[in-house]
């Protein structure tokens, strides 16, 4: 079970080690400016692997559970699927349900950790292979890989390194799961925090807020939802970004200024440095090059 390129690496090797008797993912979505209707990464996956799909809007369809019941899994491995699994979904497999989770748990429950690790300034994060309960992600752990954070990683350029560790942890984990071997370990309830899902909206940028924490949002918004300001009454999209300290005396929070010569907005702590940003209709551009064609950017 599972939707987004997070989830594509684990069942490629799946398949390759073990026989996968069916996939469910999400429902085709419109995408893109043309709202097309897009098929998830991993049904592209199934289809070439020429594995048995099914898209339920809501997986506690009788048509779904039925679907299930056919195909008599001894386990079902989660990656990044989408929705909860009901105790009728959890307790249908011999061997349970296992999730291949984007966070060192307890730290990042929920549907964005990946996300919330840049957002919160992480140093590193990982990979945690779970047995799933009726919990958010609060089930007995069965294995862990770390992974540093690098100081320019983006959730873009994250998120395919993880799924990778993803893959290669859960592969590592399953014989000794499976063979009684590995004992699910319980996690530490005082150390759980949560990451809640992101929406479109979030990605509007605050400069009430310390530039450094903006700076973050930015990188773990990039590419999606995407990191924006108003500027002269249309969206602008900030790509990459800095926070700087020097130079800010008399700077208000909101207020566009320039700063060694690329644009920047004062916060209530430094400034947020626009190293690249996207202007409504427009390709990506470096700030220097914004700066060019930005009448009334700073007076």
């Amino acid at each position: 079970m599972g939707s987004p390129e997070f989830a594509v690496p684990s069942l490629r090797l799946l398949a390759e080690k073990y026989p996968v008797v069916g996939v469910v993912t999400q429902p085709d979505r419109p995408a893109g400016r043309g709202r097309v209707l897009t098929p998830p990464p991993i049904k592209l996956l199934a289809e070439e692997l020429n594995l048995p799909v099914i898209q339920p809007e809501r997986l506690r369809r009788p048509e779904a559970m039925q679907a299930l019941r056919d195909w008599a899994p001894e386990l079902i491995v989660v990656a990044a699927f989408g929705q909860i699994l009901r105790p009728d979904v959890l307790d249908l497999p011999h061997y349970g349900c296992i999730n291949v989770h984007g966070s060192l748990l307890p730290r990042w429950r929920g549907a964005a950790p990946i996300h919330a690790a840049l957002l919160h300034g992480d140093q590193q994060t990982g990979i945690t292979i779970m047995r799933m309960d009726p919990g958010v992600d609060t089930g007995p752990m069965l294995s862990q890989g770390s992974l540093p954070i690098l100081a320019d990683d983006t959730s873009g350029s994250l998120i395919p390194r993880m799924a990778e560790l993803g893959a290669r942890l859960l592969l590592e984990t399953l014989p000794g799961y499976l063979s009684g071997e590995i004992k699910p370990q319980p996690q530490d309830e005082s150390l759980a925090t949560y990451a809640p899902m992101l929406k479109k909206e979030d990605g509007l940028l605050d400069f009430s807020r310390p530039a450094q924490e903006l700076a973050n949002k930015v990188r773990a918004f990039n590419p999606w939802p995407g990191a924006s300001m108003l500027w002269q009454g249309e969206p602008l999209k900030i790509q990459r970004a800095a926070a700087r300290q020097a130079g800010t005396a008399g700077v208000s929070p909101g207020e566009a200024c320039i700063s060694q010569g690329l644009p920047a907005v004062g916060t209530t702590d430094g400034l947020l440095v626009l190293i690249e940003v996207q202007p409504a209709g427009k390709k990506s551009m470096p700030g220097k090059v914004f700066l060019q064609g930005a009448r009334g950017w700073s007076v």
